[in-house]
C-alpha cells in the first residue's frame, strides 16, 4: 500500500493534512520569489552585444553593453531608444570564460565550449536611465545545454557587493 508524502509528513510533524497543507500555502506565499536563475551584475566588464537584422551578413552593429546576466535572461545598457516591449530582437554575445569553465556548447555537434552565443531576446522591460535606456529581456530561443552552462558559469562567479 502506497503511502503519499504528504501523510508521512503529517505523521512526522503531527498535524492533520489540511493544516499541513494551510501551513505550506502561507509560507509560499509569503516567501515567493520571482527570479528563477541567479542574476549576475557584471557591468564593468563591459561585454558588448551586438544586434543582428535580417540583412546582415556576418558581424552584427554593437547594441550596447551587458548590465546584468542570468541564465534565463539579461539586461543591456544602450543609446537606442526605439525598442518597445514585446520586440524580439537577436542578438550575439561574447562572455569570457571564468574559472576554466565556458559558458555555453558548441552548435556542431563536438560538445566543446564556447564562449559565443547568438540568439532571440524578447524585450519585457524598457526603462530610461541617465539619457541611456536600459532593456531586459528573456532569451527565447536558448537550448538548454547553453542555459545550464551559463547557469553554471555565472555561479562560480564571486557574487556583487
Amino acid at each position: 500500500m502506497a503511502t503519499s508524502i504528504h501523510t508521512l509528513l503529517n505523521k512526522l510533524a503531527g498535524q492533520t493534512s489540511s493544516s499541513y497543507e494551510v501551513q505550506d500555502q502561507s509560507s509560499m506565499k509569503m516567501n515567493a520569489e520571482r527570479r528563477i536563475h541567479r542574476r549576475c551584475e557584471i557591468e564593468e566588464s563591459s561585454i558588448l552585444v551586438e544586434r543582428f537584422e535580417a540583412n546582415t551578413i556576418g558581424k552584427g552593429r554593437p547594441l550596447g553593453h551587458l548590465v546584468n546576466l542570468s541564465a534565463g535572461g539579461l539586461c543591456i545598457r544602450t543609446a537606442e531608444n526605439n525598442l518597445k516591449i514585446g520586440t524580439q530582437i537577436r542578438i550575439r554575445m561574447v562572455l569570457p570564460s571564468y574559472a576554466g569553465i565556458m559558458p555555453f556548447v558548441a552548435q556542431d555537434g563536438t560538445c566543446r565550449g564556447t564562449n559565443e552565443w547568438a540568439g532571440w531576446m524578447t524585450i519585457v522591460r524598457v526603462t530610461k536611465v541617465n539619457g541611456a535606456t536600459e532593456i531586459g529581456g528573456r532569451m527565447v530561443d536558448m537550448r538548454e545545454i547553453d542555459r545550464g552552462m551559463l547557469g553554471l558559469s555565472l555561479s562560480a562567479q564571486p557574487l556583487a557587493a
